[in-house]
């Protein structure tokens, strides 16, 4: 995608759900938000220990009001129209403390999730790249009302997958994530700026424009 005037007013929030450092995910977080600002997004790298929340309790949410790490997602959310997240997967699912945060986030009323674009990415030294985990983060964010991306970007044995300048080694890895996140602000672009696709059901299916496989209703 060529940055142009109007992806450039894409704004686009990037965090690694991870919350140790050194995190592959946090790498791969860090790439995708170069790549989208190299393509014209504007783009919010945030650390998400800025997002730290209590377990969700409903006893402290009646005491406390909803926890100040939520709130500061819900702000930097809202003020996105899409958002890229790189989630670990533990023991086949996501991370307890991403699962938190949505549970916290989906307190709030309007619903930040709802309507926004989303692109989910894992990084993982197994071989299945963290896969089964983003398939079971979709379910919650969906429910929320998020317009998850069809395509998902998993990197598998993401120890020895970066090179010396934190990019993909692999050349073909390489190409196939950029096109993957060139994908995705394309869509948001499309639906943040432009009335028809506001206004219609797209079922996106990652390729580009063609109508033998573009389907609107």
């Amino acid at each position: 995608m060529r940055p142009t005037e109007s992806n450039r007013a894409v704004h686009v929030l990037v965090f690694g759900a991870s919350l140790r450092r050194g995190s592959l995910n946090t790498r791969l977080a860090t790439l995708a938000a170069r790549t989208a600002e190299a393509s014209g997004a504007s783009v919010e790298l945030v650390d998400f220990r800025e997002f730290d929340t209590p377990l969700y309790d409903t006893d402290v949410e009646k005491a406390d009001g909803i926890p100040a790490g939520a709130v500061r997602f819900r702000d930097r959310l809202t003020l996105a129209q899409g958002f890229v997240v790189a989630a670990p997967e533990y023991n086949a699912s996501m991370s307890g403390v991403l699962k938190n945060l949505i549970d916290w986030t989906s307190r709030f009323h309007p619903q930040p999730f709802a309507e926004r674009h989303g692109m989910l990415m894992s990084a993982s030294p197994s071989m299945s790249g963290g896969n089964r985990g983003l398939w079971a983060l979709r379910v919650p964010l969906e429910h929320l009302g998020a317009r998850l991306y069809p395509d998902m970007f998993s990197l598998a044995q993401a120890h020895t997958a970066f090179g010396p300048e934190g990019e993909i080694a692999d050349p073909t890895l390489r190409e196939r994530f950029a096109s993957t996140v060139d994908g995705f602000l394309d869509l948001t672009e499309a639906a943040s700026h432009y009335q028809c696709a506001k206004r219609a059901w797209i079922e996106f299916l990652g390729e580009r424009p063609d109508p033998a496989v573009d389907r609107v209703e």
